[in-house]
């Protein structure tokens, strides 16, 4: 099986100015990293500071923020992490629950989740 891949549009704020990307999907990433010149170019600004376990286990920190992300028309807000160079760039689960999104086990394609947990 391949690698899962999703385009999605973000905005700093809506509406306003939209960027598209193309982003790998993580599931086991809790939120998107994004190439922090992408950001920077919509005018994001992080809004503080977290640490990461890296899967090699070392911890890193990184700024984060936070945007709106669009897909198949639906937007929602998500939170995101200034990508250094060097890091991977991921769609995570924290921006595919916010659109309703999941990952087909079987197929691994994106796809609305027929609902979400209420509990």
């Amino acid at each position: 099986m391949g690698d899962t891949y999703i385009t999605v549009k973000i905005y700093k704020e809506i509406p306003g100015e939209g960027r598209e990307i193309k982003l790998l999907v993580d599931t086991g990433a809790s939120y998107s990293w994004i190439p922090r010149k992408i950001l920077e170019e919509l005018g994001v600004k992080p809004t503080r500071r977290m640490r990461f376990k890296t899967i090699e286990g070392r911890i890193i920190e990184r700024d984060v923020g936070h945007i709106f992300v669009e897909y198949e028309g639906e937007v929602a807000p998500t939170t995101i992490v200034f990508a250094e160079e060097g890091d991977i760039t991921v769609f995570g689960l924290h921006g595919l629950e916010s659109l309703g999104l999941e990952v087909d086990p079987v197929t691994r394609e994106v796809r609305r989740s027929e609902a979400l947990l209420a509990i």
